[in-house]
């Protein structure tokens, strides 16, 4: 009977990259890649942008490492970069993008494709509606799966602050998006 092999923590591997072990950094980058890559399609809508702001984030990651100290996990530091970079291309091309990914339905259905894909839509210029920090909020907490501590952290605000931009992006949406359903308004 094999053992399974053990996970190394993010922790262990950013002591190996210190050292400048490659296959370390490969790790990291196999893990946290695609959080970083999706959240940053998010917050931008264009797949190029998240992509060279993925790259940043790792490249800088990579240049501080023998400088790291443990007072932040991995993700949530690599998440912050991303936020920061995306904050930098937003002021310099000053426009709030109205595109967000879709997620992916998996049912074959034609009928049911289409109808996804015009609710994606008008989810989408929902979330591009709501100001920057209430679509950050919640693509970190929903769509990234932090916690309210972690978001809070990425975002540079007190977790009161965090849960108060969360609940004014969750009744923006509830309010835009009452007329898709007629219930969603209701408490």
């Amino acid at each position: 009977m094999k053992a399974l092999p053990t996970v190394e923590s993010d922790d262990a591997l950013m002591q190996r990259l210190k050292g400048g072990d490659g296959a370390a950094f490969g790790e990291l980058l196999g893990r946290h890649a695609g959080a970083v890559a999706g959240y940053s399609y998010r917050m931008l809508g264009n797949a190029a942008e998240a992509d060279d702001i993925a790259q940043e984030s790792f490249l800088r990651l990579w240049r501080g490492r023998e400088k790291w100290e443990p007072r932040a996990q991995v993700r949530t530091w690599l998440l912050r970069v991303a936020h920061n970079l995306c904050i930098d291309r937003f002021r310099r091309r000053e426009v709030v993008t109205s595109e967000f990914p879709e997620v992916a339905d998996r049912r074959p259905s034609p009928a049911g494709e289409l109808q996804r894909k015009q609710v994606g839509r008008i989810v989408v210029e929902a979330l591009a509606a709501l100001p920057e920090r209430q679509r950050s909020a919640i693509g970190l907490v929903y769509y990234e799966g932090l916690s309210n501590i972690e978001a809070a952290e990425v975002l540079g605000v007190s977790i009161d602050a965090l849960e108060s931009l969360l609940s004014r992006g969750r009744r923006s949406l509830r309010q835009d998006l009452s007329h898709l359903h007629p219930h969603l308004g209701e408490e």
